[in-house]
């Protein structure tokens, strides 16, 4: 073997191409072939070590010299107030000039003011939930379940005839009981929903509920509001399993009341209603009779799945057959009272102030749901009662609108049957009967307001509807809210003796018998009572609010529902 070949290294021992040989330094030359690698350290650059490629640290490493003993700030949540901030030395950037005002959610203001006036402010501004129910083992409970239990509470509420704003604070309170903040409920005329975001970096949560069957059940709504109650009382210690036992009780509990009184509920409530518009006792058993029947007919008609506007189609026809009947006989009664009496069993007030108070609140989508059903009952009862008409007149009844527009005044008489009409009513509605004695003297308030000022003091039926129905309102809120119920058992029965049925008769009437802008008329007029006490009942429940303690001024700003102003 050669000398040559003894230098030449071997594989294992090749240098890499971007190390300078070793041995004795080479002078630069200036030419191509001299020219070393861009990676090449350059001559009297000092670097540590040995300069391998295992010595070469990452550009994210920490530089010498840099003191990092100190610990890092630990992770929070995204709503925590920074680590810099000083609540004496506040800058305007976490405070505004004139302060965020502080919500009481003390125990002696009732929780549908706390969670309405939380719901009214912005998120950013509501307080943390100082209460959170714990289960068990200590964990809050998960997410899903609450929001759940909380959709579920919402749609008995919301099935019930409850307005929107007061589903919502329902909704509101369920959540924050458990210590759910940041949540958003939604509701609109068949849909719920709720979204809970636990911090700003983390996904929301959203569930919703579609309400499909409705149903009037007073007992049950009141027992729902006892379970949000009791929720958000601080002193009592719910679980959510306890939370779902007590719900499915109250979707297993039957009506208070059975069939037949319902039915007897509904004649006498027809009765009273014609003795209220001038009717004697002949004309008091015969609106009685026709009312039953129709009630009767419309239970088959609901057993055979047909819908609501055709049930009330068919209510509508036996008490205005009763009316014909009586005329054909030569009976020497007032049928329009029998016809008008039958009329008042099936007018949708209960629907009529729902839907009213949502729009009012600016609940704009379920109000046009509500008003629209109403229109579709109405409809329904319209048809029910032209038909029967129609064939009346064809038969050669002689009706008169005329002689049935004189109303005797008998105050005793008339105040007895607005306290019946309002009790039958309340029975209707199935309402707990701690609370019939109520609503029923809530009703003999609201006509005896509305006779002094219509009958004795000349006063427009319209603003005289208009005030009692807002006296009506003022009450049942007040007895609603100091007892942490709902204001629909107070309210809703009370209203029965102001509904516009005779009103709506003597419209329907006219147009049976070609007479146009009569009829039109008194419709109108029917109308404008109909949203006269809607808006009377919405009215007195906000001078309540008034009137009962809230808070401070800063408290009452928070409570505004007004958008800038």
């Amino acid at each position: 073997m050669t000398d040559a070949e003894d230098r030449k290294p071997q594989s294992d021992e090749a240098r890499s191409s971007f190390t300078p040989p070793s041995g004795p330094a080479v002078p630069p030359v200036d030419n191509e072939s001299s020219t070393t690698s861009e990676f090449a350290i350059p001559d009297g650059l000092a670097v540590p070590g040995s300069g391998t490629e295992s010595e070469v640290t990452s550009e994210f490493a920490v530089p010498d010299g840099l003191d990092v003993s100190a610990p890092a700030e630990s992770e929070g949540s995204a709503f925590s107030t920074p680590r810099t901030y000083s609540a004496r030395h506040a800058p305007p950037a976490f405070t505004p000039p004139s302060g965020i005002p502080v919500v009481s959610l003390t125990k002696d203001v009732p929780w549908q003011d706390r969670m309405r006036t939380m719901l009214r402010m912005p998120v950013a501004e509501r307080p943390a939930p100082e209460l959170v129910h714990k289960t068990e083992d200590d964990t809050g409970p998960a997410v899903p379940r609450v929001l759940d239990l909380t959709l579920r509470i919402g749609e008995l509420l919301l099935a019930g005839g409850e307005g929107a704003e007061d589903v919502e604070a329902a909704m509101f309170a369920v959540c924050r009981s458990y210590g759910l903040d940041r949540c958003e409920p939604n509701v609109t005329f068949t849909l719920l929903s709720i979204s809970h975001q636990p911090s700003l970096v983390d996904d929301p949560v959203t569930a919703s509920r579609t309400v499909r069957r409705r149903g009037t059940d007073y007992t049950r709504l009141a027992a729902v509001y006892q379970l949000v109650d009791d929720l958000s009382d601080a002193e009592t210690h719910i679980s959510l399993e306890e939370a779902y036992r007590r719900l499915a009780e109250i979707r297993r509990n039957r009506h208070p009341y059975p069939t037949w009184v319902l039915t007897s509920a509904s004649g006498l409530l027809a009765g009273a209603a014609s003795v209220l518009v001038g009717g004697d006792v002949i004309v008091f058993v015969a609106a009685v009779i026709g009312a039953m029947l129709g009630d009767r007919l419309a239970w088959l008609c609901a057993g055979r799945g047909l819908p609501e506007f055709y049930q009330f189609t068919v209510a509508a026809m036996p008490p205005a057959a009763m009316g014909i009947a009586l005329t054909l006989a030569h009976v020497d009664v007032k049928a329009s009272a029998v016809i008008t009496g039958g009329l008042f069993a099936l007018l949708p007030g209960r629907a009529l102030v729902a839907g009213v108070q949502d729009g009012l609140t600016g609940f704009y989508i379920t109000a046009a749901a509500r008003l629209l059903e109403v229109m579709y009952f109405f409809v329904g009862i319209v048809v029910g009662v032209l038909v029967v008409l129609y064939f009346g007149v064809k038969l050669g009844a002689q009706l008169n609108p005329d002689a049935a527009l004189s109303v005797y005044e008998r105050p005793l008489v008339q105040i007895g049957a607005s306290m019946l009409l309002s009790l039958t009513f309340a029975v209707l509605l199935q309402q707990e009967r701690s609370t019939v004695l109520l609503v029923t003297l809530n009703g003999g308030v609201a006509w005896s307001v509305y006779g002094a000022m219509h009958y004795a003091g000349g006063i427009s039926p319209v603003a005289s509807t208009a005030a009692a129905a807002g006296l009506v309102g003022l009450f049942g809120q007040l007895l609603s809210r100091y007892r942490f119920a709902s204001a629909l058992p107070y309210t809703t029965a009370a209203i029965g003796p102001l509904l516009p049925g005779s009103a709506t008769y003597f419209g329907l009437l006219a147009i049976s018998q070609n007479e146009l802008d009569a009829g039109l008329l008194s419709i109108t007029k029917a109308v404008a009572l109909a949203m006269a006490i809607a808006i009377g009942v919405n009215l007195g429940s906000e001078i309540s609010r008034l009137f009962l303690r809230v808070g401070s001024a800063g408290q009452r700003r928070a409570a505004k529902r007004t958008r800038g102003f």
